[in-house]
C-alpha cells in the first residue's frame, strides 16, 4: 500500500517554490548548485508545513518542465532528500515527503503551569484568560439557586439538561440556522465532544483530514484514538483556506472525517469568509466526508467593523454533512468544562448511546450556570468583558513583540486568542527550551503541525498584557539571544531546516 495521503501537482508544487528559490544567498557565499537549492526549497516547504508530510511528489519530469530545468536536476534533488530523510520512495508508488527520525515530534500539548509557578514563569502555553468576574461568582451562585430541584433526581443526563440543550438551540436559531433541541448534546468542554466525534465517526487507522497548522490538543487527541492525520497546508498569513488544495484531499485520500476551526483560527487566527464555508461543505459532501467544525472561538471578533459570516452549518441545510462544536471555555472560562455538539438528531442519539461507555454525562452545576448566563443576558455581559480583555492584551503583546524582535514576521488576527509568528530563521523547538532557562514558556510550532512541520514558529497568546506583555517579549528576545549563541550567528536553524 502506499504511504502517500495527499498529492502536490508539478504547477502548484512549482508556484510554492518561487519564494524559496528567489530568496537572496548570503553575501559573499557560494551560490548553491540548482540540484541544492531545489533540494533546500522543497525541505523548507516541508518544515513550514506548506507542503504536508506524507505528500506524493511529481514525478522527476513533470517537476523538470513545471520549473523549466533539466531532469538531472530534478533527480539529484530528490535523491539528496531521501538521503536527509526528508523523502520516501517506491518503484510504482511514486516518492512522497518525510521528516526524518531524528526530528523527534512533540508527544503532549502544553499544559497549564500550576498556580503557584507563575510568579516566577511567563506562561505563554494556553490560550485562556482568567474567569471575567463578577459573571463567574454570578452564574454559581444563580445555579445554587436553580440546583434543588435536580438535586432530587438521579443526576445523569446523558444528552444535558434539557433547559440548557433548548437554550443552546434557540441561540443557533436566532443566528438564521433554525435548531432543535433533539440536535444538541453537551459535553464536557470541546474536546469531550471532539473526542465522542472521532470515537463514533473514525476508529483506529481513519483517515482525518485537519488543518496544517491546527490546534494542538486536538491533534494529540486524533492521535491517541488511532486516527491517521492528512494534513491540508493553510494559505500564508490570514489567508486561511485554499479550496482546491481541500478538493484535491478529500477526493484522493477520502478521509471519513475532516476538522477545521472556522472562526479566528488556532493558531493562525484566520477567518474563514463565506466562499471559504460554502466551499469546504461542498468539497466534503462530494468526497462522503463528515466536516466537523470547532466554533470554540467564534464570539472571540476584537475589531468592531468586524462582520461575522454565517455559521458553517448554515450552508449545510440538510445536517448530513456538517457537525458543530461549540464550547464555553474561550468565550467565558477554561474553568468551566461545558461544551456541545450541534448535529442531526440521529447523529446526537449515536452520541449519546455511545457516551454511556465514556462519561456519564456533564456535571449538572455548571450546566446551571452557563443556562443561568445565557437566560438573564449575563453571557453577552462576559463575553464582552473577555474581548476587551483580550484586545488590550493582543495590542500590548503586538507592539512588545515588534519592538524586542523586529525580524519576527506575523499578521494580526482581527479575533481570536493567538498569534501565529515565524521567527527569523529561529528553531522554535530552540526558543521553546531556551524560553523555560528565562522564565517564558512559549509552545513550538511542531506541536501545531503533523510530523514535525513548522520548525520555524511558535504561538503566542493574548494571555498577557501591558507590562507583563512587555516583559514577556523581552524574555522572548534573551531567548533568542541564547538560540543564536548556542547555534552560531547565521545557523539557528538544524541543518535541515537553512534553505
Amino acid at each position: 500500500m502506499a504511504q502517500w495521503t495527499s498529492t502536490v501537482g508539478a504547477a502548484q508544487l512549482a508556484r510554492q517554490l518561487q519564494a524559496p528559490l528567489s530568496r537572496p544567498g548570503v553575501p559573499g557565499a557560494r551560490k548553491p548548485p540548482a540540484y541544492r537549492a531545489l533540494a533546500d526549497g522543497v525541505r523548507l516547504l516541508v518544515l513550514e508545513g506548506r507542503v504536508p508530510v506524507a505528500a506524493r511528489l511529481p514525478a522527476e519530469r513533470e517537476l523538470a518542465l513545471a520549473l523549466a530545468v533539466s531532469r538531472t536536476t530534478v533527480a539529484a534533488a530528490y535523491e539528496a532528500l531521501r538521503t536527509e530523510g526528508f523523502l520516501d520512495s517506491r518503484r510504482g508508488a511514486g516518492s512522497w515527503t518525510a521528516v526524518p527520525a531524528g526530528n523527534p515530534l512533540p508527544a503532549r500539548g502544553l499544559e497549564p503551569l500550576p498556580p503557584e509557578a507563575l510568579g516566577s514563569m511567563i506562561d505563554l502555553g494556553c490560550a485562556s484568560l482568567p474567569a471575567p468576574e463578577p459573571w463567574l461568582t454570578r452564574a454559581v451562585q444563580g445555579a445554587l439557586e436553580e440546583l434543588p430541584p435536580y438535586a432530587h433526581t438521579h443526576g445523569d443526563y446523558p444528552a444535558g439538561l434539557p433547559a440548557l440543550r433548548r437554550m443552546i438551540a434557540d441561540r443557533y436559531t436566532e443566528h438564521g440556522v433554525p435548531t432543535m433541541p433533539e440536535q444538541i448534546m453537551v459535553t464536557t468542554g470541546a474536546m469531550g465532544a471532539i473526542d465522542a466525534i472521532c470515537h463514533l465517526f473514525a476508529g483506529r487507522g481513519e483517515r482525518i483530514a485537519v488543518e496544517s497548522p491546527s490546534y494542538a490538543n486536538i491533534l494529540q487527541l486524533m492521535r491517541e484514538t488511532g486516527a491517521r492525520l492528512v494534513p491540508v497546508a493553510m494559505r500564508d498569513g490570514l489567508g486561511g483556506w485554499d479550496l482546491n488544495r481541500w478538493r484535491q484531499v478529500l477526493r484522493d485520500a477520502a478521509p471519513r472525517l475532516a476538522y477545521v476551526v472556522a472562526d479566528f483560527h488556532n493558531p493562525t487566527g484566520a477567518l474563514a469568509d463565506e466562499q471559504q464555508r460554502r466551499g469546504l461543505v461542498e468539497a466534503a459532501r462530494s468526497a462522503g466526508t463528515v466536516l466537523v467544525v470547532d466554533e470554540t472561538m467564534h464570539e472571540l471578533a476584537l475589531d468592531d467593523d468586524v462582520e461575522m459570516p454565517r455559521r458553517v452549518c448554515a450552508f449545510d441545510p440538510a445536517g448530513s454533512t456538517v457537525i458543530t462544536v461549540g464550547s464555553a471555555s474561550k468565550a467565558f472560562w477554561a474553568g468551566m468544562r461545558i461544551g456541545w455538539v450541534r448535529a442531526a438528531p440521529d447523529t446526537i442519539r449515536s452520541l449519546v448511546a455511545a457516551r454511556a461507555y465514556a462519561d456519564m454525562g456533564t456535571p449538572v452545576l455548571e450546566q446551571l450556570a452557563i443556562n443561568w448566563l445565557l437566560r438573564t443576558g449575563g453571557w453577552a455581559d462576559a463575553v464582552g468583558l473577555r474581548r476587551e480583555q483580550a484586545r488590550s492584551n493582543r495590542d500590548a503583546l503586538v507592539a512588545a513583540v515588534r519592538r524586542e524582535l523586529p525580524d519576527w514576521e506575523f499578521q494580526v488576527p482581527r479575533g481570536g486568542l493567538t498569534l501565529w509568528v515565524r521567527t527569523g530563521g529561529l528553531s522554535g523547538s530552540r526558543l521553546a527550551v531556551a524560553g523555560e532557562r528565562v522564565g517564558v514558556r512559549v509552545p513550538s510550532g511542531p506541536r501545531f503541525g503533523v510530523d514535525g512541520a513548522f520548525e520555524g514558529y511558535v504561538r503566542l497568546p493574548f494571555t498577557v498584557g501591558g507590562p507583563v506583555a512587555d516583559e514577556a517579549a523581552a524574555r522572548l528576545a534573551a531567548a533568542a539571544a541564547l538560540v543564536r549563541a548556542g547555534a552560531g550567528a547565521g545557523a539557528d536553524m538544524p541543518r535541515t531546516f537553512v534553505a
